[in-house]
Protein backbone atom coordinates (compact mmCIF):
# COMPACT_ATOMS: atom_id res chain seq x y z
CA UNK A 1 0.00 0.00 0.00
CA UNK A 2 2.79 2.45 0.90
CA UNK A 3 4.56 1.64 -2.36
CA UNK A 4 1.45 2.43 -4.35
CA UNK A 5 0.99 5.70 -2.48
CA UNK A 6 4.59 6.60 -3.22
CA UNK A 7 4.13 5.89 -6.93
CA UNK A 8 0.94 7.97 -7.03
CA UNK A 9 2.61 10.90 -5.26
CA UNK A 10 5.54 10.78 -7.71
CA UNK A 11 3.06 10.82 -10.57
CA UNK A 12 1.42 14.00 -9.27
CA UNK A 13 4.78 15.77 -9.03
CA UNK A 14 5.68 14.69 -12.58
CA UNK A 15 2.33 15.99 -13.84
CA UNK A 16 2.83 19.33 -12.09
CA UNK A 17 6.21 19.87 -13.73
CA UNK A 18 5.05 18.83 -17.19
CA UNK A 19 3.93 22.36 -18.07
CA UNK A 20 7.45 23.69 -17.39
CA UNK A 21 8.74 21.63 -20.30
CA UNK A 22 6.49 23.52 -22.73
CA UNK A 23 7.14 27.09 -21.55
CA UNK A 24 10.79 28.15 -21.48
CA UNK A 25 10.10 31.54 -19.87
CA UNK A 26 8.01 30.00 -17.13
CA UNK A 27 10.76 27.48 -16.42
CA UNK A 28 13.35 30.26 -16.34
CA UNK A 29 11.33 32.09 -13.67
CA UNK A 30 10.81 28.80 -11.79
CA UNK A 31 14.54 28.13 -11.70
CA UNK A 32 15.22 31.71 -10.59
CA UNK A 33 12.62 31.37 -7.84
CA UNK A 34 14.19 28.14 -6.60
CA UNK A 35 17.63 29.76 -6.58
CA UNK A 36 16.34 32.80 -4.71
CA UNK A 37 14.68 30.62 -2.09
CA UNK A 38 17.84 28.56 -1.61
CA UNK A 39 19.88 31.72 -1.08
CA UNK A 40 17.30 33.00 1.41
CA UNK A 41 17.53 29.72 3.32
CA UNK A 42 21.32 29.87 3.30
CA UNK A 43 21.10 33.31 4.88
CA UNK A 44 18.45 32.29 7.42
CA UNK A 45 20.43 29.20 8.45
CA UNK A 46 23.97 30.52 8.06
CA UNK A 47 24.62 29.63 11.71
CA UNK A 48 23.57 25.98 11.23
CA UNK A 49 25.55 25.70 8.00
CA UNK A 50 28.61 26.97 9.87
CA UNK A 51 28.19 24.49 12.73
CA UNK A 52 29.94 21.14 12.08
CA UNK A 53 27.28 19.20 13.96
CA UNK A 54 24.41 20.59 11.85
CA UNK A 55 26.07 21.42 8.52
CA UNK A 56 25.23 18.14 6.74
CA UNK A 57 21.60 18.21 7.90
CA UNK A 58 21.20 21.84 6.84
CA UNK A 59 22.70 21.11 3.41
CA UNK A 60 20.40 18.11 3.10
CA UNK A 61 17.29 20.22 3.81
CA UNK A 62 18.33 22.93 1.36
CA UNK A 63 19.28 20.63 -1.51
CA UNK A 64 16.95 17.65 -1.12
CA UNK A 65 13.79 19.37 0.15
CA UNK A 66 14.02 22.75 -1.57
CA UNK A 67 16.40 22.41 -4.52
CA UNK A 68 15.28 22.60 -8.16
CA UNK A 69 14.98 19.16 -9.76
CA UNK A 70 14.26 18.35 -13.39
CA UNK A 71 11.96 15.45 -14.22
CA UNK A 72 12.27 13.58 -17.50
CA UNK A 73 10.66 10.55 -19.13
CA UNK A 74 12.85 8.19 -17.12
CA UNK A 75 11.15 9.45 -13.97
CA UNK A 76 7.76 8.63 -15.47
CA UNK A 77 8.93 5.07 -15.99
CA UNK A 78 10.51 4.98 -12.52
CA UNK A 79 7.14 5.84 -11.02
CA UNK A 80 5.86 2.46 -12.17
CA UNK A 81 8.51 0.51 -10.25
CA UNK A 82 8.46 2.57 -7.03
CA UNK A 83 6.59 -0.26 -5.25
CA UNK A 84 9.59 -2.52 -5.91
CA UNK A 85 11.84 -0.20 -3.91
CA UNK A 86 9.21 -0.07 -1.18
CA UNK A 87 9.33 -3.85 -0.89
CA UNK A 88 13.06 -3.78 -0.08
CA UNK A 89 13.04 -1.23 2.73
CA UNK A 90 11.44 -0.91 6.18
CA UNK A 91 8.03 0.71 6.34
CA UNK A 92 9.50 3.65 8.26
CA UNK A 93 11.86 4.41 5.38
CA UNK A 94 9.06 4.37 2.83
CA UNK A 95 6.91 6.55 5.08
CA UNK A 96 9.75 9.11 5.16
CA UNK A 97 10.00 8.99 1.36
CA UNK A 98 6.25 9.45 1.02
CA UNK A 99 6.33 12.51 3.28
CA UNK A 100 9.18 13.94 1.19
CA UNK A 101 7.32 13.48 -2.09
CA UNK A 102 4.15 14.94 -0.55
CA UNK A 103 6.15 18.00 0.52
CA UNK A 104 7.61 18.24 -2.98
CA UNK A 105 4.09 18.20 -4.41
CA UNK A 106 2.92 21.03 -2.13
CA UNK A 107 6.08 23.08 -2.72
CA UNK A 108 5.83 22.65 -6.48
CA UNK A 109 2.20 23.72 -6.57
CA UNK A 110 3.18 26.95 -4.85
CA UNK A 111 6.43 27.51 -6.77
CA UNK A 112 4.92 26.85 -10.19
CA UNK A 113 2.07 29.23 -9.43
CA UNK A 114 4.40 31.91 -8.05
CA UNK A 115 6.71 31.63 -11.04
CA UNK A 116 3.86 32.34 -13.46
CA UNK A 117 3.83 36.01 -12.52
CA UNK A 118 6.97 36.89 -10.54
CA UNK A 119 9.23 39.35 -12.32
CA UNK A 120 12.98 38.97 -12.73
CA UNK A 121 15.20 39.81 -11.03
CA UNK A 122 13.45 38.66 -7.86
CA UNK A 123 13.63 40.93 -4.83
CA UNK A 124 12.47 40.41 -1.26
CA UNK A 125 9.58 42.79 -1.94
CA UNK A 126 8.41 41.08 -5.13
CA UNK A 127 8.79 37.65 -3.55
CA UNK A 128 6.71 38.67 -0.52
CA UNK A 129 3.95 40.07 -2.72
CA UNK A 130 3.64 36.94 -4.85
CA UNK A 131 4.00 34.69 -1.79
CA UNK A 132 0.94 36.31 -0.16
CA UNK A 133 -1.04 35.97 -3.39
CA UNK A 134 -0.31 32.23 -3.65
CA UNK A 135 -1.99 30.08 -1.03
CA UNK A 136 -3.19 30.94 2.44
CA UNK A 137 -1.23 31.32 5.66
CA UNK A 138 -2.69 28.03 6.91
CA UNK A 139 -1.59 26.21 3.76
CA UNK A 140 1.94 27.52 4.18
CA UNK A 141 1.94 26.42 7.83
CA UNK A 142 1.02 22.93 6.65
CA UNK A 143 3.99 22.99 4.26
CA UNK A 144 6.35 23.99 7.10
CA UNK A 145 4.92 21.39 9.46
CA UNK A 146 5.34 18.69 6.80
CA UNK A 147 9.04 19.56 6.52
CA UNK A 148 9.28 19.21 10.31
CA UNK A 149 7.56 15.80 10.13
CA UNK A 150 10.14 14.67 7.59
CA UNK A 151 12.92 15.69 9.95
CA UNK A 152 11.37 13.78 12.81
CA UNK A 153 10.86 10.73 10.61
CA UNK A 154 14.53 10.83 9.63
CA UNK A 155 15.52 11.18 13.27
CA UNK A 156 13.70 7.92 13.99
CA UNK A 157 15.24 6.26 10.93
CA UNK A 158 18.70 7.11 12.22
CA UNK A 159 18.02 4.71 15.08
CA UNK A 160 16.86 1.75 12.94
CA UNK A 161 19.31 -1.17 13.30
CA UNK A 162 21.00 -2.31 10.09
CA UNK A 163 19.39 0.42 7.97
CA UNK A 164 22.79 1.55 6.73
CA UNK A 165 23.42 -1.97 5.41
CA UNK A 166 19.99 -2.13 3.76
CA UNK A 167 20.49 1.23 2.04
CA UNK A 168 23.82 0.01 0.67
CA UNK A 169 22.18 -3.17 -0.63
CA UNK A 170 19.38 -1.37 -2.49
CA UNK A 171 21.60 1.29 -4.10
CA UNK A 172 22.22 -0.74 -7.27
CA UNK A 173 18.57 -1.83 -7.75
CA UNK A 174 17.40 1.75 -7.18
CA UNK A 175 19.79 2.98 -9.88
CA UNK A 176 18.67 0.24 -12.28
CA UNK A 177 15.01 1.20 -11.76
CA UNK A 178 15.64 4.92 -12.21
CA UNK A 179 15.01 5.65 -8.52
CA UNK A 180 18.46 6.93 -7.55
CA UNK A 181 16.96 10.25 -6.44
CA UNK A 182 14.81 8.48 -3.83
CA UNK A 183 17.73 6.39 -2.64
CA UNK A 184 19.92 9.51 -2.43
CA UNK A 185 17.30 11.25 -0.31
CA UNK A 186 17.22 8.39 2.18
CA UNK A 187 20.99 7.90 2.24
CA UNK A 188 21.80 11.58 2.71
CA UNK A 189 19.04 12.04 5.28
CA UNK A 190 20.08 8.97 7.23
CA UNK A 191 23.76 9.94 7.25
CA UNK A 192 23.04 13.55 8.22
CA UNK A 193 20.76 12.63 11.11
CA UNK A 194 23.07 9.91 12.40
CA UNK A 195 25.89 12.44 12.32
CA UNK A 196 23.93 15.00 14.34
CA UNK A 197 23.66 12.64 17.31
CA UNK A 198 20.32 14.17 18.23
CA UNK A 199 18.16 16.45 16.09
CA UNK A 200 15.91 18.17 18.64
CA UNK A 201 17.62 21.58 18.61
CA UNK A 202 18.04 21.55 14.83
CA UNK A 203 14.37 20.72 14.16
CA UNK A 204 13.03 23.14 16.76
CA UNK A 205 15.12 25.97 15.37
CA UNK A 206 14.22 25.40 11.71
CA UNK A 207 10.52 25.01 12.46
CA UNK A 208 10.41 28.07 14.70
CA UNK A 209 12.18 30.28 12.18
CA UNK A 210 10.08 29.23 9.19
CA UNK A 211 6.83 29.75 11.08
CA UNK A 212 8.00 33.21 12.19
CA UNK A 213 8.97 34.20 8.64
CA UNK A 214 5.63 32.93 7.35
CA UNK A 215 3.78 35.09 9.90
CA UNK A 216 5.84 38.12 8.92
CA UNK A 217 5.16 37.59 5.22
CA UNK A 218 1.41 37.39 5.68
CA UNK A 219 1.49 40.39 8.04
CA UNK A 220 3.25 42.41 5.29
CA UNK A 221 6.24 42.97 7.54
CA UNK A 222 8.68 45.27 5.67
CA UNK A 223 11.62 43.05 6.69
CA UNK A 224 10.25 39.50 6.85
CA UNK A 225 13.66 37.84 6.50
CA UNK A 226 15.54 39.75 9.17
CA UNK A 227 17.59 37.55 11.54
CA UNK A 228 15.84 35.25 13.99
CA UNK A 229 17.04 33.44 17.09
Amino acid sequence: MSGRKLADALGRVIALRAELATDAQHKKRWVALKQWQIQRLRTTYADLLATPRYKDAAEFFLEELYGAKDVDQRDTEAQKVAPKLASLLPARAIDALLLAVQLEEIAERFDIEMSRTIELPITAESYAEVYRATGTEAERVRQIELADRIGRALEKLAKVPMLSTMLHMVKAPAAMWGLSHLHRFLQRGFDAFVGMRGAREFLEKTNRRELAINRRLFASDPEPFRPLE
